[in-house]
């Protein structure tokens, strides 16, 4: 299991964003050489944990919770196939493009040790946007994407420090539940009675996510239908 790539990106102008101003960081690149990470401060005020990275729209990205972005070579690939066109690493806006891992299988709560310095934890998975939708190009796409259910993970920093291409990863710990980023991710788009499920999973998770499972569940109970 290994990094691939580390990607950044400048803000840059698009009709495909509602942020302030029209700019959006979507447009990532591989960068050589160390890249320092680090926690950026709360959602809404804190941007990219990536140095060098832009975040435009604060409302919906960036912050501890959503530091890092990263996503599996294995599933560009899986995405050349199907649009019969080249994705390089950054392509999906990921930070981080990694190799030998199951991204999307990772648990909720999920530690990663990169390199010697970076510790990173899993907090759910991204949920696509209109502005993804204008970077990749294609009719659909946030359906498709969210069809295929292999979202990439979203990644808090617990121990800030350096990384590098190539560097190893490893799995350094794992909770003692079974709610998947993919499993959260389904819960949160097309399969809401899932929600009171990944309850269990509710101190690790991101924000957001974590308030659209906790009010499905307060409304319908832990027992909703198709819960269990």
């Amino acid at each position: 299991m290994k990094l691939l790539s580390v990607n950044t990106g400048p803000a840059k102008s698009s009709d495909h964003t509602d942020s302030d101003g029209g700019l959006t960081g979507v447009d990532k690149r591989p960068v050589t050489g160390p890249v320092r990470v680090f926690a950026p401060g709360p959602k809404g005020v804190g941007g990219s944990g990536v140095e060098g990275d832009s975040v435009c729209d604060l409302r919906f990205h960036g912050g501890d919770a959503r530091a890092v972005y990263a996503y599996a070579r294995e599933d560009l690939d899986s995405w050349e196939r199907e649009l019969g066109r080249p994705l390089a690493e950054g392509s999906f806006a990921e930070n981080l493009t990694t190799s030998g891992i199951d991204v999307s299988g990772a648990l909720i709560g999920e530690r990663w040790r990169i390199g010697s310095d970076v510790v990173l934890e899993v907090t759910g998975g991204r949920v696509p946007c209109r502005t993804f939708q204008g970077h990749i190009g294609e009719r659909g796409w946030v359906r498709r994407f969210t069809r295929a259910g292999a979202p990439g993970a979203l990644l808090r920093v617990i121990e800030p420090g350096e990384f590098t291409a190539g560097d190893p990863i490893e799995i350094v710990h794992r909770p003692g539940h079974d709610i998947t980023v993919a499993l959260l991710f389904r819960a949160v788009t097309v399969e809401r009675e899932l929600l009171p499920r990944t309850m269990v999973a509710a101190e690790w998770m991101e924000p957001g996510l974590l308030a659209v499972a906790r009010e499905y569940t307060d409304r319908y109970g832990p027992s909703a239908p198709g819960s269990h």
